[in-house]
C-alpha cells in the first residue's frame, strides 16, 4: 500500500517539498502546534508568519513561495496536531497535584563509587524525601533541602555536574491507566511549557510524575497543572450531560 502522502517525505532538487517544509517549521515551534491543536490558529496569519522560514527551508526566495500553498499545507497537516484523546483526558481529569517546597537537586558523574555512595544514602535516609534518576553518564538526586550538606559531603569525591537549591518538586498522582495511555505525561509538560515554566528535572515512577522547578515558578506550575486538570474535568462533565 502506498503512503497516504508521498509528498510528505519527498525532496525536490532545491530542498524539501512545500508541505514537508511547512510541517518542519510547525514542528520547530510549540506555539504553532498548540494553536493548531486547540483550533485557535488563524491559518492565513500563520502562513504569513512562517512564509520566510518555509522559503528558507526550501532554498527559495520568499516571493517564490505561494502563501495560498502554505495555507493549503497547514490544512492538510492540522489533523496531526489533534487535542488530547478522551483516554488522555480521563487520566488527566482524575489526577491530583501536590507541591513539595524546600527541595535540592544534585547531579554527579556516574561511577561505580558514586553508585555505591548513592545506594548508601538511600538506605540512610529511607524516611526522608529522596529521589534518584540515572543516565548512562550521570546520576541526579532530588532530596529534602535540609540534607544538602550531608549529601554533598557524602559525594565529595565525585565530579559535580550541576546543583540547585531552593527548588520545588511538583508531583502529579494519576490513575494507573497512565501507564498504558499514550500522551498523558506530555499533556503535563505541554501545559507547563505554555505557561513558560522550565522543568529542570523530571522523574516518572509508576503512576507519579514529578517535575522539579525553581521556587519562583512553583506557584505558577501548580496553578497551570490544576487549571489543566479542572479543564479536563469540566469537558468530561459537559460530555456526560450531552
Amino acid at each position: 500500500m502506498a503512503p497516504r502522502d508521498q509528498n510528505r517525505s519527498s525532496n525536490s532538487r532545491n530542498g524539501p517539498s512545500l508541505i514537508r517544509a511547512v510541517r518542519d517549521e510547525v514542528n520547530s515551534d510549540f506555539s504553532f502546534q498548540d494553536a493548531i491543536a486547540r483550533d485557535y490558529a488563524n491559518l492565513s496569519g500563520l502562513a504569513r508568519v512562517i512564509r520566510p522560514k518555509v522559503a528558507a527551508r526550501m532554498g527559495k526566495k520568499v516571493k517564490d513561495v505561494n502563501e495560498e500553498g502554505i495555507i493549503s499545507s497547514l490544512k492538510r497537516i492540522r489533523d496531526d496536531y489533534s487535542p488530547a484523546s478522551s483516554q488522555v483526558a480521563n487520566v488527566v481529569a482524575n489526577s491530583v497535584v501536590n507541591v513539595r517546597t524546600g527541595v535540592s537537586r544534585l547531579s554527579v558523574e556516574k561511577t561505580r563509587k558514586t553508585l555505591q555512595t548513592v545506594s548508601t544514602l538511600l538506605s540512610s535516609y529511607q524516611e526522608d524525601f529522596m529521589q534518584v534518576s540515572e543516565s548512562l553518564s550521570s546520576i541526579t538526586l532530588i532530596f529534602d533541602e535540609r540534607l544538602h550538606k550531608e549529601v554533598k559531603k557524602a559525594l565529595s569525591s565525585a565530579e559535580f555536574l550541576d546543583e540547585g537549591e531552593e527548588r520545588a518538586a511538583i508531583t502529579v498522582h494519576s490513575p494507573k491507566e497512565i501507564i498504558t495511555t499514550t500522551g498523558c505525561i506530555s499533556s503535563f509538560y505541554d501545559q507547563l511549557s505554555r505557561k513558560h515554566v522550565n522543568v529542570e528535572d523530571t522523574v516518572s515512577c509508576y503512576t507519579d510524575t514529578m517535575m522539579v522547578v525553581t521556587m519562583k515558578d512553583a506557584g505558577k506550575a501548580f496553578e497551570a497543572l490544576t487549571e489543566l486538570i479542572d479543564e479536563e474535568k469540566r469537558k468530561l462533565g459537559e460530555a456526560s450531560v450531552d
